[in-house]
């Protein structure tokens, strides 16, 4: 259950719906079996203000609460007193009292659980005693068929109310625990992977090349002189150019590729089945077409990318061999000038480089 106060609010919106529905149905199996009783006038009363009144009294009760969780685990509990309350009153007519007592425990089951099906049933118990100490009732057996008939809209629409109640519950948990895990996995700022799901699938991708026999190439990529952006222009210009360089990827990239932001000024991106000269030349289209993007609010503004690639290596032992390939490359871009792709083919000597640009 929940325990802060805008989602115990929350939740005493949902109960507010079943609660009305429950307890009216529940007013209409009562009073069946009251009815040949012959109950006083202050026991009319009561049911009533229970069945019609209770639920709209319980509701303002939570939504003006300091905590509405907890007066809603207080109403619930007032809930199971009374429906012990009435079935002392029916004098444990079976089907009326036995109703009352299933549709209680399942409503406190799907709201709090085993535990507070336990605490709702020593409510409800505790319920009965008054009831007994006030009516000192003697066991009916019999239920007569208007009774049997006034329990069935309990016994039917109450079960489906709760169960859609459940479910669109169910529904909503689960589609905020996948908005969730994609937060968890992507960078807030660019919307890409982040660095250790980007890693994840980095060692995804070697498992898929050593076990089939295939190539690749991973690429790491830098914004020149991001610091000097930062310094010269402001931090709102660089996060402009760092999600710029991220639609960019989303936007020019394949929809088997991979792109990360590893961190930082530095983005990653995967390229399962690729040559290393065709990665090169989409690295190398990438990096052209980003050097020439203009910036409205910073005009005098300009931009480059480094960018180191590596080859997927059936020599490579593991992923981190493999990347850092690619960052000996990146390294040689930058000592070299920048703004240029630098190839480390694997099937060379290790770190030998080869520029693309």
């Amino acid at each position: 259950m929940e325990k802060t106060g805008g989602k115990g609010l929350s939740l005493a919106r949902r109960l507010y719906t079943s609660r009305i529905l429950g307890i009216a149905l529940g007013l209409v199996c009562v009073s069946a079996a009251m009815y040949p009783l012959d109950p006083a006038p202050w026991v009319w009363g009561l049911m009533l203000f229970n069945g019609l009144l209770w639920p709209h009294l319980a509701y303002q009760l939570a939504r003006r609460a300091k905590v509405p969780y907890h007066a809603e685990y207080r109403n619930l509990l007032i809930d199971s007193f009374l429906g012990g309350f009435w079935i002392a009153a029916m004098q444990f007519n079976p089907l009326p009292s036995a109703t009352t007592v299933s549709m209680m425990a399942m409503n406190n089951v799907a709201i709090g659980g085993p535990r507070f099906l336990l605490v709702g049933t020593a409510a409800q118990l505790l319920g009965m005693g008054v009831g007994v100490l006030i009516f000192s009732p003697a066991f009916i057996p019999a239920t007569s068929a208007l009774q049997l008939y006034a329990c069935l809209p309990l016994l039917c629409l109450y079960p489906l109310a709760l169960g859609w109640i459940c479910f669109r519950q169910a529904h909503t948990l689960g589609r905020q625990k996948r908005e969730l895990l994609a937060l968890s996995r992507t960078d807030s700022l660019t919307g890409l992977l982040n660095h250790g799901t980007w890693k994840d699938q980095l060692e995804v991708e070697f498992q898929r090349c050593k076990r089939q026999q295939k190539g690749g190439a991973i690429a790491l990529i830098d914004i020149d002189h991001f610091k000097a952006i930062n310094d010269t222009y402001g931090h709102v210009a660089g996060d402009i150019v760092l999600r710029q360089l991220s639609k960019m990827l989303k936007q020019n990239l394949r929809a088997t590729d991979v792109a990360g932001r590893y961190g930082g000024d530095e983005f990653c991106v995967i390229l399962p089945d690729l040559p290393l000269n065709r990665a090169a030349t989409v690295m190398d289209a990438l990096r052209d077409r980003f050097s020439t993007l203009g910036y409205e609010q910073s005009p005098a503004l300009e931009v480059s990318l480094s960018i180191g690639l590596a080859a997927f290596n059936s020599d490579h032992t593991d992923a981190t061999l493999w990347l850092n390939d690619a960052d000996q490359a990146l390294y040689e871009a930058k000592t070299t000038g920048r703004n240029r792709v630098i190839c480390c083919d694997c099937d060379w000597p290790r770190h030998e480089v080869t520029d693309s640009v």
